[in-house]
């Protein structure tokens, strides 16, 4: 009779320590403490699923109460002990399942269980299983036995989740990390499965298994038993591909080249090869960028290591990518994540990758360029093929006097300038004409983002657009085209207060600018030209207003006074008490106080304050 089919995931499952993928320091720690016979009462093993920390509790357990252990401290799955583990009859050795028996009662269960001696072998050994399912009130029921269990307990306890376990458990328990099985291990231990069981594979298909498992090595053997069954024990590279529906590596490393050829042509037709076999497109930009991110670390031989692959895989990468420059890797991971990014809001997924193609393309062609926002900025930093940095030469105008400005032309390309608002062209002047004053530049913006800013003293940064456009117009008033001489007339600060309460008058319908100029006077500043003055406010509002009056107000001033030194500067006080506001109580008070009339008003028609 034949005998029942077992997965490899079980099958396979470690028994001894030796045995156990991927932890070899974890279990030499474990080996030792039972070597030594020095054994805490509380394990906690942590790490995500399939690495082994089940299995290696079920060792640890039976290794506890092995009557023969070896002098490496594995269990030696001959004594009485050992095989009644091994058939599932031990009575010294409990599993509890957390994610199902959680409530307070099976806690209380477990207890009652607990004080209960073992009647063979010297330990009784709990493991519990996806403990951070335990309710708070069950973790509460179960932490005075697990801190002063019976001297003849053990307590495993296994999760995948340890922010979920609560401090005090955590606290009263020696915990255990797991690592993430790497591909490599993973490899070889698939290999040594496919010799037990008579396979054929192909060292390129069992990486792409130990790809796909991420880490975890019962999903490694479920897609092995998987990718057996459709090859019939014949895993080749091209049917573990086809049957896992992964994209094939080549085709990434034929993209590779069409970027550093520079082949817009050869890019967009291996993307459509890509979509005729079915793969969507969101799922081809992950995969490229991840392609390049792995050349990237591949390139420098200190980051080498953080490529999850074989020996024989890094090498091969490692040559690959030293054909490009690091800045390559970092524009085009860049455009990738701009991709992935605007792949949801996309009208056109296929135009959105076809395009990205062509970015790649170009990063190492004649005119490269790089991605940046919706302004066309280029990425800081990024210089690819300084050869190749800027465009061709173009004839040069003849020589402009200072202070012209030329537009460009239309059909100059401008694919890797950034784009700039149209600035009107000034008037050249005629040949032997006296020059005049050079006009301020206009203001691109970059430009914009060199120039500092200039805050007053209190502003604690606060600055408005308003009053940088306010500062420049003030600027450009203070300095005329002409050359007309500069009036100097000395003035007195009354004579100042005077044509300030002008302008109030002048102005009776701006209510917030009047209550702020009657609020606050101008001051002379300790330390500056006679001519500075400084208006100390109490809301960073009213800097902000009075940024914006400050042309027209020192154009009043000045030309009121015969002065062009005048200069005003604002400033905000938070420290300073504002004005108390009189609530409907007070105002009425007031006119009560001095106004007779209003209170025979009051009294005629018996109003009540």
């Amino acid at each position: 009779m034949e005998e029942n089919y077992i997965v490899s995931a079980r099958k396979y499952r470690p028994t001894t320590f030796s045995s156990v993928v991927g932890q070899k320091a974890l279990c030499s720690t474990l080996r030792n403490a039972v070597a030594t016979n020095r054994l805490a009462h509380a394990y906690l093993f942590c790490g995500s699923r399939g690495v082994g920390k089940t299995s290696t509790a079920r060792i640890f357990a039976k290794s506890i109460n092995c009557e023969h252990p070896t002098s490496e401290g594995d269990p030696c799955n001959e004594c009485h002990s050992c095989r009644q583990f091994n058939e599932n009859r031990s009575l010294n050795i409990l599993e509890l399942d957390a994610a199902s028996r959680n409530s307070v009662s099976d806690i209380r269960d477990l207890v009652d269980q607990v004080m209960v001696p073992p009647t063979e072998g010297r330990y009784r050994v709990f493991i519990i299983d996806e403990v951070h399912m335990l309710s708070q009130a069950a973790f509460n029921a179960f932490l005075k036995t697990l801190e002063e269990p019976p001297s003849y307990v053990v307590f495993i306890l296994a999760t995948t989740e340890k922010h979920k376990i609560i401090p005090t458990i955590l606290s009263r328990c020696q915990i255990y990390d797991f690592h993430r099985i790497t591909v490599g291990d993973i490899a070889d231990h698939l290999e040594h499965v496919a010799s037990q069981e008579g396979y054929t594979t192909e060292r390129a298909a069992l990486n792409v298994i130990a790809q796909k498992a991420d880490g975890a090595m019962r999903d490694a053997l479920s897609i092995f038993d998987q990718v057996a069954a459709s090859s019939r024990g014949n895993i080749t590279y091209q049917s573990t591909i086809e049957n896992l529906n992964v994209l094939d590596e080549r085709y990434f490393s034929r993209l590779y080249d069409a970027f550093r050829k520079a082949d817009v042509a050869e890019a967009l037709m291996t993307y459509k090869e890509v979509r005729e076999h079915g793969f969507d497109s969101h799922f081809f930009i992950n995969g490229l960028a991840q392609y390049l991110r792995n050349l990237m670390v591949a390139r420098d031989p200190r980051t080498l290591s953080l490529l999850d692959a074989d020996e024989a895989v890094k090498q091969q990468m490692a040559a690959q990518a030293a054909e490009l420059t690091p800045e390559f890797f970092y524009a085009s991971m860049s455009l990738c994540n701009e991709a992935d990014l605007a792949y949801r809001q996309a009208s056109d997924k296929t135009f959105l990758v076809e395009l990205l193609l062509i970015r790649l393309c170009q990063l190492n062609g004649p005119s490269p360029i790089f991605s940046g926002d919706g302004e066309g900025r280029k990425i800081q930093k990024i210089e690819v093929n300084p050869a190749y940095s800027q465009t061709p030469a173009t004839p040069q105008p003849a020589a402009m006097p200072t202070g012209t400005a030329t537009t460009a032309h239309p059909a100059q390309n401008q694919s890797n300038v950034p784009l700039q608002k149209p600035m009107a062209a000034t008037t050249v002047p005629p040949v032997g004409a006296a020059p005049a004053a050079a006009p301020e530049a206009p203001v691109t913006p970059a430009a914009s983002a060199q120039r500092p800013v200039r805050r007053t003293a209190g502003t604690r940064g606060h600055v408005s657009l308003a009053s940088v456009f306010a500062e420049k117009q003030t600027e450009e008033a203070s300095n005329p085209a002409n050359n007309a001489p500069k009036r100097q007339q000395p003035f007195t600060d009354a004579q100042l207060m005077e044509q300030w309460r002008a302008f109030i008058a002048a102005h009776p319908k701006e209510h917030i600018l009047v209550n702020t100029m009657r609020a606050h006077s101008p001051a002379h500043m300790d330390g500056e030209n006679r001519e500075t003055y400084l208006v100390t406010v109490v809301n960073i509002g009213q800097v902000e207003l009075l940024n914006e009056v400050k042309p027209r107000l020192l154009k009043f001033l000045r030309d009121a006074l015969s002065n062009d030194y005048l200069d005003l500067r604002f400033n905000y006080d938070e420290s300073a008490i504002s004005p108390t506001a009189w609530n409907d109580r007070d105002v009425l008070a007031h006119l009560v106080e001095h106004s007779p009339q209003v209170a025979e008003l009051i009294s005629a028609f018996k109003f009540t304050l």
